[in-house]
């Protein structure tokens, strides 16, 4: 229901007064109403209908819904930046002309900072990279670059461009000729810095082997041909073999371990065991090699009952290759220190020593793999060149944290962080004994 504006009139009482109008009409046509009285009805009639509705009456209107305005769908470009803001990777998307019409936030961290409107080159300044742009937008057929960079690191990137057509068929450009381009950006230096160590790492094994094994040749030709019946060479001979022997079964040996560590480098050990009572067993087994090199070993612990989570023979592996390395290469200071304490719920390990000590320049390549600071010295001392790479292999799986100080001339300390055993869970194990 609805009220009747005013100078309208309810549709009841339009269609009563009709309906009166015809029964007069009848009634005159049956002899029923004499015509001059029919006349005067009707003129009563027209006149009743003339007259104004009184306001406020109800009425009933046809109900008819306006039309919803229709939202229009946004131009094509701002739906383009929004898929450009939300690719994972650096994106630019162009105008068939070369300027940028948009480009998300990873942009400035990849290339640098944008500017809508800007050429290209004022971002990119590689000739290929903006010459695919171009041929791009001429042909319509993607196009893959790989370039490095230099300054200020060296980075290897790989540009895809990919020419678009954002307005629909009989835009304003030609059917088949793009009117976007849309340039996205990977970078590779990680991949490529894989590769290189994985070529460095088959190089330098293959090397490493090669010296023993033609050490080893060499020998056993001698002692078949003209050392034969020197028994003093003989001898000497002999002693070398056997040397370069051991060398040999060494690094086959940690390269086995490495690959071992490797593979189980996601999965955090959970067995809880004693560091002091690890560094104990440690410290006797490279007793010996101290006595030899007239070093004092020297065990501290600052903190006592310190448990974490971890692999015995791993963690045992991890501090032998500490301690024989301070004695190896710190042997001219006449003692090494092994040190344990507990800092802020964490376990520090450090095991320092009082040599030559380590240029500054070499610090941060010690974990690599076959890297030595001193080559000749580490192969007279019969190192592999893989010790400290698998300590960090260890610490990483571990989920600790490695460090080294050193000063040319006040020595090295090597440190490793784990966490410890919280104390709630020591009282559970307690409690279930």
């Amino acid at each position: 229901m609805a009220t009747a504006p005013s100078g309208g009139r309810s549709l009841w009482a339009s269609l009563l007064l009709g309906a009166l109008g015809l029964a007069v009409v009848a009634g005159v046509i049956a002899d029923g109403i004499h015509p001059a009285l029919g006349a005067v009805l009707a003129v009563l009639l027209v006149a009743l209908a003339l007259v104004p509705a009184r306001a406020g009456a109800p009425t009933i209107e046809p109900v008819v819904r306006a039309p919803e305005p229709v939202t229009p769908p946004p131009p094509r470009e701002a739906q383009a930046a929004a898929v450009v803001a939300a690719l994972p990777e650096p994106a630019l998307l162009l105008s068939a002309s070369g300027e940028i019409v948009t480009a998300n936030e990873r942009v400035a961290l990849a290339i640098g900072p944008t500017r809508v409107g800007d050429p290209l080159s004022f971002v990119v300044r590689v000739p290929e990279v903006l010459d695919a742009v171009r041929a791009a937008a001429a042909d319509g057929l993607p196009r893959r670059v790989e370039f490095a960079e230099r300054i200020p690191l060296d980075r290897w990137l790989e540009a895809h461009v990919v020419p678009l057509r954002l307005e629909p068929p009989g835009g304003r450009n030609a059917p088949d000729a793009p009117d976007a381009v849309l340039l996205t950006f990977r970078d590779l230096t990680q991949q490529r810095r894989v590769e290189q160590m994985r070529a460095d790492f088959v190089a330098n094994a293959s090397h490493e082997l090669r010296t023993p094994l033609a050490s080893l040749s060499g020998f056993i030709e001698t002692l078949q041909g003209p050392a034969r019946n020197d028994t003093a060479a003989r001898e000497r001979f002999l002693a070398i073999m056997a040397s370069q022997a051991r060398r040999m079964s060494r690094l086959i040996d940690d390269l086995l371990s490495l690959s071992r560590i490797e593979l189980n480098a996601h999965v955090r050990p959970q067995t809880k065991v004693d560091l002091c009572g690890i560094l104990a067993h440690v410290c006797d087994t490279l007793s010996p090699l101290a006595r030899d090199r007239g070093v004092t070993l020297e065990q501290v612990a600052d903190a006592a009952d310190l448990e974490v989570f971890g692999d015995r023979d791993e963690l045992i592996r991890l501090f032998e290759n500490l301690v024989e390395n301070a004695l190896k290469y710190g042997a001219a200071g006449k003692k090494v220190e092994v040190r344990l304490a507990r800092e802020n719920g964490t376990a520090v390990v450090s095991v320092r020593d009082f040599g030559p000590g380590i240029a500054p320049e070499h610090l941060p390549r010690l974990t690599e793999r076959f890297y030595r600071v001193d080559v000749a010295a580490s192969r007279d001392q019969g190192g592999t060149g893989l010790g400290l790479a698998i300590v960090k292999h260890i610490v990483a799986r571990h989920r600790g944290r490695l460090g080294v100080e050193s000063e040319l001339g006040a020595g090295a300390i090597f440190s490793v962080r784990l966490d410890v055993l919280p104390e709630r869970e020591k009282k559970r194990e307690t409690a279930k004994a």
